[in-house]
């Protein structure tokens, strides 16, 4: 599994200026974490160090050209040799984790692009931590670094069943702040309990499966505004405000590279850039990674990606090119 680009080995810097690396990583541990749950650990294979990245940071896994998955680094930040990353076998795969699960092996390789962070961990006097099922490899670097800042902090964590539940040897370690919760033993998390009375003092980060995210976010309807911060495994569901406004066709004129396109209600706008010679980044195609992130220069675009949050959508300064569109007849991108 190689990087599938002319160049390998670069840094390249995307159009928000955050450096990324592309290159290939080498498997050097692989570890079965917990049932249907492999944890990879992967370096370089000179040994050379690692770009830095925070906790909630993510890397793509290029496994083909049209195949690229997403999994948030688990490691420690201040481990610059390797980066680890948890990869569940979806059961409903299209292919990405169960070719993972197959093919990379100890001693194989694979093509790998970031890291970058769209769940960045804010700064808190005290944290509530809610993760599902693969969810909580997130948190794991989250929690170390609330440690380190001597911060408060508590996770509710859980899963089907305690067998499917990785790292939970490792969190069990950490006492009362951590409530592991398999749905087998103690039914769906009793979310009232956490977030019943909202706090002024408390973030709360959340990472999991949609049912979750949308029940956290009901729960959290009273709680002060930017409050809750959440990380999407799968583009979040089409709503009417969405769409609103969108134009089925608009230009785009990218600034940098004076292309200027017209794009049509059936393609995005990173296809039809790409397509006229403009080097872009682009790697999930459903707004939920943050790699096709572009500053907008001029016009109004209509946001409908899983990343932003809702004052980055109402600033109108950046979009995702992968899924967005405009609601004016002319966009001028930073490209």
């Amino acid at each position: 599994m190689e990087c599938h680009t002319p160049e390998r080995g670069i840094e390249r810097t995307p159009t928000l200026a955050v450096r990324e690396l592309e290159t290939d990583l080498a498997v050097t541990r692989r570890e079965e974490a917990a049932q249907d749950v492999v944890v990879f650990t992967l370096e370089r294979p000179d040994g050379r160090p690692l770009p830095e990245w925070t906790p909630g940071a993510h890397i793509d896994l290029v496994l083909e050209p049209s195949l690229v998955r997403q999994y948030s680094l688990c490691s420690s930040p201040a481990d610059t040799t390797a980066w680890r990353i948890g990869v569940l076998l979806d059961a409903a795969s299209r292919g990405g984790s169960k070719l993972i699960h197959e093919q990379l092996r100890e001693g194989s390789s694979v093509c790998v692009r970031g890291p970058r962070n769209h769940f960045p961990l804010v700064d808190s006097p005290r944290y509530l931590f809610i993760a599902g099922g693969i969810g909580v490899t997130p948190m794991l670097p989250m929690i170390q670094l609330a440690e380190a800042a001597g911060a408060e902090w508590h996770l509710l964590y859980g899963g089907r069943r305690r067998s499917s539940m990785a790292f939970v040897d490792v969190l069990s370690d950490k006492g009362d702040r951590v409530a592991i919760c398999p749905q087998d033993e103690t039914g769906l998390l009793d979310l009232d309990a956490y977030l019943g009375s909202p706090r002024d003092d408390t973030l709360v980060y959340c990472c999991g499966p949609e049912a979750l995210l949308g029940a956290v976010q009901n729960a959290c309807a009273s709680w002060p505004a930017g409050a809750l911060h959440f990380e999407r495994f799968s583009a979040k569901p089409r709503v009417e405000e969405s769409t609103e406004g969108a134009l089925d066709r608009f230009e785009v004129i990218c600034q940098r590279s004076g292309v200027t396109v017209t794009v049509p209600a059936a393609e995005s706008v990173l296809e039809v850039v790409e397509r006229a010679g403009v080097n872009v980044l682009g790697s999930c195609f459903e707004g939920i990674c943050g790699s096709c992130e572009v500053a907008v220069l001029e016009g109004t675009p209509v946001h409908r990606d899983s990343v932003l949050t809702d004052d980055e959508r109402e600033a109108k300064e950046v979009m995702m090119i992968c899924v967005s569109r405009s609601c004016t007849e002319r966009l001028v991108l930073d490209l």
